[in-house]
């Protein structure tokens, strides 16, 4: 991750648009899955490299690295392990990782806050000690581990277009202490030169020798440093880690040019950026978000992994918080299935980027959505199927009907519906013609029971492998919103979602141009908004308010799953805000 306002705000991405795509890639092959390797391992050579017996072949270490995990906001955040709300890391984080299946972490780390920031830029021993500490607690556990140098590509390292020397100089002096310090360590520990590089004020040639001169300065570091890092697995990234061809050839280039077997490429990926912030009436992950991901990683594995070059996905994701509401569920769903399909397709180890308990919940190593660690864990050898919604909306009052969905069955058979450990039954409870799946009226008057707003039923369309697709029988009404005051710190609407779900906002002028932050679509990002169904308000968020016109009156329309819209005025004079409903 890379962006300056992730110390304010932790969770938030960085907006990549290059390509649409940002990606971390290892090349695995057809055994990216997980499969046993016949290649000869290097002789261990303490009990910790006995636990992680690494390949000779680069191409083959980099496959026994799938799946792989991110420790993100943790060594990375700023100034501190515990900034950014994570608690501290301890040998029980690896522990319940190993557990899990998983093979390797990424451990990313911030030095620049431990670090002077005037020659010789001595690394504080202590925080020193702890990345220690924690990297051995991972390789103790048969891990594979891979340490880097992370913020500091836009806290510092972003300004080498106009202090050239300095950075270079800081950035020899970071690595030189690093790869001191880890030298000895077993080959199942990586070395990252720079997280997501990016140089401010720079045109594409001046980026390209920039990043070009300090990836071949870390190569030349490490591999001068002794012990094991002689023939330590090295990840290069591409210029912000981004897929786009011709940053994808500059790093091909720089590669080339070591003349080093052992050199990994890594790319992040986080999706198509109107689906990835839900902006731009990019509410589903349609065929224009499935493209950006198929076309991004057919380029890198033509350019690395066809050749035999290995990559690693360092980091997958969304550019919002996953569980935050703005990109639906089902539809995240969706692409987490398909990124971690096409990875292993594409011959690459893929890292999810858990930024703080995004996913994985640290203290109690449960999985904030269980279907999601299933998805993740079936790609490893199988795809998942799903359908064109999660969740089956009926009406609260009036005959209810009968319901079609279509299945996405991603080369499985459909092996039927079920009710918990109950089988629902075919022709009575529902039909199947194609791909088509129909719930009958009355085998849904009878899921709806009372009808209670919200959630009456939970199904799951089984499939012939992988994860069962799950299904929402929901009952709702139309919404309805009321009046309101605020401020330009926000505006809180008394929301009635009668068990409806928001979709996005659309938000104009009276000229019809966009209202909002962003200019070019009516369609703001959802970050802008928060629909809390407990309490039964929405908020529009104060970056959205302070961006309105003083005086200029906004109609914004919100768009429901269900198909309905609530058209609402919004006004803003000086510091107060005015909502009224239609």
């Amino acid at each position: 991750m890379n962006d300056a306002q992730q110390t304010a705000r932790p969770r938030s991405r960085r907006l990549h648009r290059t390509a649409g795509l940002v990606v971390a890639l290892v090349t695995t092959g057809s055994l990216a899955c997980g499969t046993a390797l016949a290649a000869p391992a290097e002789q261990p050579r303490s009990a910790t490299e006995a636990a992680a017996r690494v390949p000779q072949d680069p191409m083959d270490a980099v496959a026994r690295m799938q799946p792989s995990w991110n420790l993100g906001n943790t060594l990375d955040a700023i100034p501190g392990e515990t900034s950014w709300g994570n608690p501290l890391t301890t040998k029980a984080t690896f522990d319940g990782l190993k557990a899990q299946g998983f093979r390797s972490v990424r451990i990313p780390v911030t030095w620049y806050p431990h670090q002077s920031d005037s020659a010789p830029y001595t690394i504080d021993p202590v925080w020193m000690k702890r990345v220690k500490q924690v990297v051995d607690w991972a390789l103790e556990d048969g891990l594979y581990v891979e340490i880097n140098v992370h913020h500091d590509s836009w806290k510092w390292i972003a300004g080498m277009s106009t202090d050239h020397d300095k950075v270079v100089a800081r950035f020899n002096s970071t690595w030189q202490q690093i790869a001191t310090t880890f030298k000895d360590e077993p080959r199942s520990l990586l070395m990252e030169s720079i997280n997501e590089p990016q140089f401010s004020n720079a045109t594409d040639a001046q980026k390209t020798q920039y990043l070009r001169e300090l990836n071949t300065s870390f190569h030349d570091i490490v591999r001068n440093s002794g012990g094991r890092n002689k023939d330590r697995l090295l990840v290069l990234p591409s210029e912000e880690t981004n897929n786009a061809q011709h940053w994808l050839d500059d790093l091909s280039t720089t590669m080339s040019s070591l003349h080093d077997r052992n050199l990994v490429a890594t790319v992040h990926y986080y999706s198509w950026y109107p689906f990835s912030v839900n902006i731009a009436n990019g509410t589903t992950y349609d065929a224009t978000a499935q493209k950006d991901l198929t076309d991004g990683f057919a380029r890198v594995h033509a350019t690395f992994v066809a050749k035999g070059i290995p990559v690693y996905l360092g980091e997958y994701g969304l550019l919002t918080s996953p569980y935050s509401g703005v990109v639906e569920r089902g539809e995240m769903l969706k692409y987490i299935e398909h990124v971690n399909y096409e990875a292993r397709l594409n011959g690459m180890t893929s890292a999810v980027w858990d930024a703080a308990n995004d996913f994985l919940n640290r203290s109690t190593m449960q999985w904030q959505v269980p279907e999601m660690k299933a998805l993740v864990q079936s790609s490893w050898r199988t795809r998942s199927g799903t359908a064109s919604t999660d969740n089956v909306f009926l009406p609260k009052s009036g005959p209810i009907a009968a319901q079609t969905i279509t299945l996405n069955r991603n080369g499985l058979r459909f092996t039927g519906l079920w009710q918990g450990d109950r089988p629902l039954i075919r022709y009575i409870d529902y039909t199947v013609n194609g791909d088509r799946l129909t719930l009958t009226a009355d085998a849904l008057t009878r899921l709806a029971g009372d009808r209670a707003a919200g959630v009456n039923a939970t199904l799951e369309v089984r499939y012939s492998d992988g994860v069962p697709w799950k299904l929402f029988v929901r009952s709702y009404d139309r919404p309805a919103m009321a009046d309101a005051t605020g401020t330009t710190d926000g505006l809180t609407i008394p929301t009635r979602f009668n068990g409806a779900l928001m979709a996005n906002v659309q938000s104009t002028y009276a000229d019809g141009t966009a209202a909002g932050p962003a200019s070019w679509t009516t369609y703001q990002t959802f970050d802008n908004y928060h629909p809390d169904y407990t309490a039964n308000t929405t908020t529009v968020k104060a970056d959205f308010i302070k961006s309105l016109k003083d005086g200029a009156q906004a109609t914004l329309t919100f768009r429901f799953w269900t198909g309905d819209t609530v058209t609402y005025h919004v006004t803003k004079s000086g510091t107060t805000v005015t909502g009224t409903a239609s």
